[in-house]
């Protein structure tokens, strides 16, 4: 069933190649949405697909890239839109 999600990322999450992991994690299992930085020091995850593969790409983000340091996963749920051809980092 595809659904839609809003994931906010806090911890050394940005200037740690963070957004590019999250990418690349996110076509492997053929999401599509963006990942962006929050003024906030945050980064912002909007993502629509399978639910089942959205569950593995939070499992994935929960424990972050080599580098970053994740302190917390918020995801809020939506329902599928159907808005986004791929998945891109947006500035």
């Amino acid at each position: 069933m595809d659904v839609g999600a809003h994931i906010i990322v806090t911890g050394l999450v940005q200037g740690v190649g963070f957004r590019w992991f999250v990418e690349r994690e996110a076509k492997k299992l053929g999401l599509t949405g963006y990942v962006k930085n929050l003024y906030t020091g945050e980064v912002e995850v909007i993502v629509e697909g399978d639910r089942g593969m959205i569950e593995e790409l939070i499992d994935v983000l929960r424990v972050g890239n080599r580098a970053s340091r994740v302190v917390d996963v918020r995801v809020t749920w939506r329902k599928f839109e159907n808005k986004y051809h791929d998945f891109r980092i947006a500035f």
